[in-house]
C-alpha cells in the first residue's frame, strides 16, 4: 500500500482517531465523562491499560487535557478545542451507521449495567425534582437485575446494591424493553401503554419521570429509520 504522508487529510485523521476504541472514548468526552472510571465504565470490553495508552495517545495529538481533579485526587480528562470540533465527526458516524448498517444493529445486546451508566449520564438535571429522588430500575430478563439511579438536585449516581434512601418509583421491563426507549425505537409512553414498562410510585412522579432523561442523542434519527423500515 502507498504511504501517504502528511499531504493526505483523511490519512492524517485517521492516525488520530481511527484507532479501536478511539472514536467511543472521543464520545464519552463529548457526552460529558470527564473521569477514567466512568469512561471505562460506558466500554466494557476494553482494559484499563489500553484505555490509558488511547487516553494519552489524543492527549499527544491535541484533542484533550489532563486537568486535576476538584477534589485534589485523580485527574480529570477535558476536550481542547480541536477535540470539541470532533463532536460532529461522532454525531456523522452515529447518524451514518443507523442510516446503512441498521438492520444490523442489536440494541437488546446491551448488558442492563451499561444501559443504566447510558441513562445516567443522559438526565436533563433541569427537569430534575427539587429533592433527592430514588428510581428503582428492575430488569426482568435476560436475567432479573435491580439497578437503582439517585438523582439529588442534578447530580446522579447509578447504584447496583440499594442505596439505602426510600424508592420513591419503580419502573419495571426487560432490559430490551428500556433499551427500546433509550436507543429512540418507542417512546416511553408508547411502551407503558403497550404494557412493555410497568410504573409504581405517585402520579406525579411517574407521570414525570420520561421528562428526566434525554435518551439517546441519536434516538430521533433511531425512530425515523426504524419507521421507514417497517413500513418497507
Amino acid at each position: 500500500m502507498p504511504e501517504y504522508g502528511d499531504y493526505c487529510p483523511v490519512q492524517m485523521a485517521a492516525e488520530v482517531i481511527a484507532d479501536r476504541w478511539t472514536p467511543l472514548i472521543i464520545r464519552e468526552l463529548v457526552l460529558g465523562n470527564t473521569r477514567f472510571n466512568d469512561i471505562a465504565r460506558a466500554m466494557p470490553g476494553i482494559s484499563r491499560s489500553l484505555l490509558v495508552q488511547r487516553l494519552r495517545h489524543l492527549e499527544k495529538k491535541g484533542v484533550l487535557e489532563t486537568w486535576p481533579a476538584p477534589s485534589g485526587r485523580g485527574s480529570e480528562y477535558h476536550l481542547t478545542p480541536a477535540g470539541k470540533d470532533l463532536s460532529r465527526v461522532i454525531d456523522s458516524l452515529g447518524r451514518w451507521a443507523i442510516e446503512w448498517l441498521f438492520d444490523d444493529m442489536r440494541p437488546h445486546d446491551v448488558p442492563p449495567t451499561t444501559l443504566m451508566w447510558w441513562m445516567h449520564r443522559r438526565v436533563d438535571a433541569d427537569a430534575l425534582p427539587p429533592v433527592r429522588t430514588v428510581v428503582e430500575f428492575r430488569h426482568t430478563a435476560p436475567k432479573a437485575q435491580t439497578i437503582w439511579l439517585v438523582l439529588d438536585r442534578g447530580d446522579v449516581s447509578v447504584c447496583h446494591q440499594h442505596p439505602g434512601f426510600e424508592v420513591d418509583v419503580v419502573a419495571t421491563a426487560t432490559t430490551a424493553d428500556f433499551a427500546d426507549v433509550f436507543q429512540g425505537y418507542r417512546t416511553w409512553h408508547e411502551a407503558v401503554d403497550d404494557g412493555r414498562i410497568e410504573v409504581a410510585g405517585p402520579p406525579r412522579l411517574a407521570s414525570a419521570l420520561p421528562r428526566w432523561f434525554l435518551w439517546s442523542p441519536w434516538a430521533e434519527v433511531t425512530r425515523e429509520r426504524a419507521d421507514r423500515a417497517a413500513h418497507g
